[in-house]
């Protein structure tokens, strides 16, 4: 799983990347069919004045198939993306099982068709 992560308004630290990277990897981790890339932009909205402006932002990629996109802001940058790694990883869960839904009822099932190569 190849995840980019980016930062704008602070520097990014090998702390917040190691804790980015495990959250999305036990969030998005067990699906069967893997993202084609995950890229997540952190940002500090206000900077210095502080307040509720830490933004995470998460875009998981499939192949042949529309993004997720999830947003989250917090005013703690940890807790940002704990909420967006969570949320997304459930929303990436709801697709595939839709697909699978979608497989079973036009009689797709069995065949190898790979679900990233449909639309979610």
């Amino acid at each position: 799983m190849q995840i980019d992560i980016q930062t704008r308004g602070f520097k990014l630290t090998e702390a917040i990347r190691e804790h980015t990277e495990r959250r999305l990897r036990f969030a998005l981790g067990s699906m069967q069919y893997g993202p084609k890339g995950i890229s997540v932009r952190l940002s500090d909205e206000n900077g210095p004045r502080g307040g509720v402006d830490k933004l995470c932002f998460i875009q998981v990629a499939f192949p042949g198939a529309s993004s997720v996109v999830i947003e989250d802001v917090q005013s703690d940058l940890y807790t940002a993306i704990d909420r967006a790694a969570d949320r997304a990883g459930r929303t990436v869960a709801r697709r595939l099982q839709r697909l699978r839904r979608i497989r079973r009822s036009t009689g797709l099932v069995g065949t190898d068709i790979d679900p990233g190569s449909a639309e979610l």
